[in-house]
C-alpha cells in the first residue's frame, strides 16, 4: 500500500522522481524503486517525507483515505518504543507471539521495544493487520492540528 500511495502523494504535489531525489540525496532509481515496490523506503526517510510535504503517516500508509494534519514527527526512540509496547500489552499479545505473526526473530522486535533501534518500515505496516484499529501517526504521538 505505502508503494500506491508515496507515488500518488508525489503526483499530487505535481512533483517529479528527481525532485525526491534531491531531497534525499539519493538517484532517481533508488525514488523509482521505493514507488514500484522493489525497495522499502527507510522509516527514517519516510519520516522526512512526511515532515516535509505535511503528510500522515496512516495516510502514506493506506489506513486513511485522506491526509490529515498533524504536527511535525520528533524522532524520539524512547517514545516510540514505549507506545510499541504499550500497545502489545493493551492487545494482550507476548512479545514472542507477535514475533511469530510478524515472522521475526524476538531479538529484532526486542530491540525496538527497547529503544535499541527504530522499527521498520515493513514491520510498522504488517502491525497494521494485526491491530485493529491501528494509527501509526500514535505510535510517534503525533498531535493532529486544528
Amino acid at each position: 500500500m505505502i508503494v500506491e500511495k508515496l507515488r500518488e502523494s508525489r503526483e499530487s504535489l505535481d512533483i517529479k522522481q528527481k525532485d525526491i531525489a534531491e531531497l534525499f540525496k539519493v538517484h532517481f532509481t533508488t525514488v523509482s524503486g521505493w514507488e514500484n515496490g522493489n525497495d522499502t523506503i527507510p522509516l527514517a526517510r519516510l519520516i522526512i517525507y512526511a515532515n516535509h510535504f505535511n503528510f500522515s503517516l496512516d495516510y502514506l500508509y493506506g489506513l486513511t483515505k485522506h491526509n490529515l494534519l498533524y504536527d511535525k514527527i520528533v524522532f524520539n526512540l524512547e517514545n516510540i518504543s514505549k507506545n510499541l509496547k504499550a500497545l502489545r500489552k493493551a492487545n494482550n499479545i507476548t512479545q514472542r507471539e507477535l514475533c511469530k505473526r510478524l515472522n521475526i526473530a524476538d531479538s529484532t522486535y526486542s530491540d525496538y521495544e527497547n529503544g535499541k533501534r527504530l522499527i521498520s518500515t515493513t514491520t510498522l505496516y504488517a502491525l497494521t493487520t494485526i491491530y485493529k484499529p491501528f494509527s501509526i501517526d500514535a505510535i510517534f504521538d503525533r498531535k493532529r492540528l486544528k
